[in-house]
């Protein structure tokens, strides 16, 4: 079990790693990020599935 937070809502993803909303997005539809979903759309998304996704584009 994590002892630390793992599902953020877009909003703070956003925030913390400075990424367009439209992105995001993009990787939800395409299936390469974890996303819970609710009436309204997505609720929170796995932010391990988000880093790894930014770790690929920077190369990091």
């Amino acid at each position: 079990m994590s002892l630390t937070k793992t599902w953020y809502a877009i909003d703070e993803i956003v925030e913390k790693f400075g990424l367009e909303r439209w992105m995001i997005a993009q990787w939800i539809e395409d299936g390469t990020v974890r996303s819970e979903m609710a009436d309204a759309g997505v609720q929170i998304i796995n932010i391990d599935d988000v880093e790894l996704k930014v770790q690929e584009m920077t190369k990091i």
